[in-house]
């Protein structure tokens, strides 16, 4: 077994990290860059180290951040997700120097983040592509050509891309001819490749994908599904698990795909197969390398931890479940709640956290970084906490949510919480018959305001820090 892990992230990833290191019995390093001096990550860890003044730049050096995982006896690195977690060169790396990189190889890596390679292998392997180009785009000229031949709306990728950036939706020649350079150019910047490919756009579909486990010795499961299909410019903002859209029969047909999937690259460790729903058509859309923000739900109905696997199949141990051990119950949601205000076209709100009281009570769970006093730097994602919730039935965990979000209190920025319980009281989320059209379909919702009287709230804050207080 690992006995020593360098966290190569920040914020509520490296908190979660670091409490499946203490579990385990393992120690855990963290790391910071001059922003996060005061971050609860590093407050946490067993050991915590600078990696230099620049916000970022600590972040993203893959050979400093090995030899840092050398200079303190570290045997693994943990990337977390964003940052370098889906960087096939800091594994190369890790590899070279002799430290356990926890998640698959650079290869994979490599291979399912470059668009174009992932459909060919999903081909080859019998899984369902949407229609497109075959390969990357020479120019221009190419996209126009496949367009007309696969027809509009289609959607002009980056071969590289990922997390909703690199990515436009084009109803027509024309918006096709001023979206090319833009996707070129983003792509440049925010990946280093100007590849592209063009795919056909399908329209307001669910976005449902299937969480796997995988070890090296080739066995290969799922922990079933969750439908992101609540999301905003390609940013997911609830999620569920499991889907409340899918019948029995797509479940076990969206998991046996994943896991075809899986093991046609020669997967290693977690991992998530996304694919887009429409009617009975599903289409494999991209294979993230790395644990999901969202991870947590799929946690809550199976009651695995997925954090404490990837670590027991980054040592070389076989899988601790067989996929007929694998079972659900109940529904999980997890809502992201943003430094952002939702009234101002979800402007960031980053700042200094005045109060916060995190909501409890049965099937409650918070993931964060934050705490009262902290300042949210200017600098990273939005996220500051992630609100799960769980219940036996549909019904009652939209209401166990919305209870919840009106417990918790973050104070001292705006936050997207106000949001979210409009939505939970929408009649089309609460059938269960919703997708990614939901909230660009629903601009009403973002005038829905806290109707509780403003002397209840003051109340229940005084009551929270008198009980905090006396503890």
């Amino acid at each position: 077994m690992l006995t020593k892990i360098l966290i190569a992230n920040r914020g509520e990833i490296a908190v979660r990290i670091v409490r499946a290191c203490a579990e385990m019995n393992i120690r855990s390093v963290a790391i910071y860059t001059e922003p996060d001096r005061h971050a609860l990550h590093v407050k946490r860890a067993d050991e915590a180290h600078s990696v230099g003044e620049d916000p970022l730049a600590g972040y993203l050096d893959p050979r400093r951040l090995v030899n840092l995982a050398v200079e303190t006896g570290c045997d693994a690195i943990h990337p977390g997700y964003g940052f370098l977690s889906e960087n096939s060169e800091l594994a190369r790396i890790c590899d070279e120097r002799g430290i356990t990189f926890i998640g698959p190889s650079a290869y994979v890596i490599a291979k399912m983040g470059d668009k174009t390679q992932a459909r060919d292998s999903m081909i080859k392997a019998g899984v369902p592509v949407t229609p497109g180009s075959d390969g990357n785009l020479a120019d221009l000229d190419e996209a126009l050509s496949v367009a007309s031949e696969i027809g509009y709306p289609v959607m002009l990728k980056a071969t590289s891309g990922g997390g909703g950036r690199g990515i436009r939706r084009c109803d027509s020649a024309e918006e096709l001819r001023s979206q090319y350079p833009r996707v070129i150019s983003e792509a440049t910047k925010a990946f280093g490749s100007a590849e592209v490919f063009l795919e056909k756009c399908i329209v307001d579909p669910r976005h449902i994908e299937v969480q796997v486990l995988a070890d090296r010795e080739g066995n290969a499961i799922h922990l079933y599904e969750r439908d992101c299909s609540i999301q905003r410019r390609n940013q997911k903002l609830i999620e569920i698990a499991p889907s409340p859209q899918l019948t029995p029969e797509q479940r076990q047909y969206v998991g046996e795909l994943a896991v075809r999937a899986a093991k046609a690259v020669g997967y290693e460790n977690a991992g998530t197969v996304e694919f887009l729903v429409t009617g009975n058509e599903v289409y494999f859309m991209e294979m993230n390398t790395r644990v999901q923000v969202e991870h947590t739900i799929t946690e809550q109905i199976t009651g695995v931890d997925i954090v404490r696997e990837q670590i027991r199949i980054a040592a070389g141990l076989p899988l601790t479940y067989r996929q007929e051990d694998i079972s659900y119950r109940g529904y999980a949601l997890q809502f992201r709640i943003n430094a952002e205000d939702p009234k101002n076209n979800f402007l960031p709100s980053f700042g200094r956290i005045t109060r916060y009281y995190a909501p409890g009570g049965p099937g409650v769970r918070t993931d964060t970084a934050i705490y009262t006093g902290y300042t949210i730097p200017p600098f990273y994602d939005s996220m500051c906490l992630k609100l799960v919730v769980w219940a036996l039935n549909w019904e009652d965990a939209l209401d166990r949510g919305a209870r919840a979000l009106a417990d918790m209190r973050v104070q001292g920025v705006k936050t997207t919480a106000s949001y979210y319980q409009a939505i939970l009281q929408n009649p089309d989320f609460r059938s269960g018959e919703f997708n990614t059209g939901f909230v660009p379909s629903h601009p009403e919702l973002l005038n829905y305001s806290d109707k509780r009287d403003p002397s209840e709230v003051a109340l229940a804050i005084a009551a929270a820090i008198a009980a905090y207080a006396g503890l």
